[in-house]
């Protein structure tokens, strides 16, 4: 499972909504996180890479983590650092997920 805002075919969520995009990439995390019998829990960071990150945009970003925390039932979220970048690796994607999760 990618870290980006992909369904399980492939094709990306939430074109041109941010908020969209954050949600499903920490679905996507949470599912790859259980494939290796693991949980958002067990995450110690967080790090997103936003496309032209500006502060007018941490609005849409916080909308997402929340939408997705409460779906997953996290709380709290773990620690996050947002690194805006210009581009990510396919037209159409505004947001990667990286997590670092410790597993026994």
């Amino acid at each position: 499972m990618r870290p980006v805002a992909h369904d399980a075919d492939g094709v990306i969520v939430g074109e041109d909504d941010l908020a969209a995009q954050v949600e499903q990439c920490y679905l996507n995390v949470a599912t790859a996180l259980a494939e290796v019998g693991a949980s958002f829990h067990q995450v110690a960071k967080l790090t997103e890479y936003a496309v032209d990150l500006v502060p007018e945009k941490l609005p849409l970003l916080a909308e997402g983590v929340a939408r997705a925390a409460a779906k997953l039932g996290i709380t709290p979220t773990p620690p996050l650092t947002g690194i805006g970048v210009a581009a990510l690796a396919a037209p159409g994607l505004l947001v990667e997920v990286g997590a670092i999760a410790v597993v026994d």
